[in-house]
């Protein structure tokens, strides 16, 4: 007997379309990166964007992005990051809302339920989870409880050890609340996320953990400096298997 595929969601993160700091041509490392999933066989079933879309939050480099993710051709979900502006991410990917309201929604994808959380907090690199966004989370996971379900965010809900991208990240007071609400419901099976620029795993309430790298460049890794710094790693992406109630991840690099 044939089995069918698992459906699959591949994860971005941090393309920064528009920098300049990194080295390289951020739009050139996407390219490369939608390639590689363009290649993937079974093709994915949909691609998240794990926020960080433009570095600049232009319009310009909205547009281009969406351009080039539309090669893929399959279903795209945004959210975003510290870099990013809420109304020209709704202006460009057709979210609901109005203006700067958080992006925050839920899609049913069969045998996945993906639930995604904004953590930007306006006018800062780190990241926020207030009551109003923890109760909305709350609500929209019980909205559906027996669908294995993935929580998308862009600040990791995790330390890492990392001191620059610790002192930018979550408050504890924000993951605090977070992890009361995760508890509350066992069919959230991974919590992912971006901000980082490395493939960082680790555990939450009891659940899996995965920050996807980023498609421009990657975080050195140092346990001791308080400033950030990036090396010669390639772009990286995740991907994401729903599989028999549970999620399997992988992170694949791109040459």
């Amino acid at each position: 007997m044939v089995m069918a595929p698992p459906l699959t969601v591949v994860q971005l993160s941090d393309p920064h379309l528009g920098a300049l700091w990194g080295g390289a041509d951020p739009l050139d490392r996407l390219a490369a990166t939608v390639g590689h999933v363009r290649a993937m066989r079974p093709h994915p079933d949909a691609v998240l964007v794990s926020g960080d879309l433009a570095d600049n939050a232009e319009d310009a480099e909205y547009e281009q992005l969406a351009q080039v993710l539309g090669e893929i051709g399959a279903p795209v979900y945004v959210l975003p990051g510290n870099h990013d502006d809420r109304a020209g991410l709704r202006r460009h990917f057709d979210l609901d809302g109005t203006s700067d309201a958080p992006v925050q929604y839920a899609v049913d994808l069969e045998e996945l339920r993906l639930v995604v959380l904004d953590t930007k907090r306006d006018g800062a690199d780190g990241g926020q989870l207030d009551s109003d966004r923890l109760a909305w989370l709350d609500s929209a996971l019980d909205v559906e409880t027996t669908v294995t379900t993935l929580i998308a965010m862009h600040h990791p809900p995790i330390t890492t050890g990392i001191p620059a991208m610790d002192a930018i990240g979550l408050p504890v007071a924000d993951r605090d609340g977070l992890r009361d609400v995760v508890a509350r419901h066992p069919q959230v099976k991974r919590l992912v996320s971006g901000h980082v620029h490395r493939a960082i795993a680790g555990e939450f309430a009891g659940r899996a953990v995965l920050a996807a790298p980023s498609t421009y460049v990657q975080l050195e890794l140092d346990f001791q400096t308080s400033g950030l710094s990036f090396s010669a790693d390639p772009p990286g992406f995740a991907v994401h298997l729903a599989m028999d109630g549970q999620v399997i991840s992988h992170v694949q690099t791109v040459a």
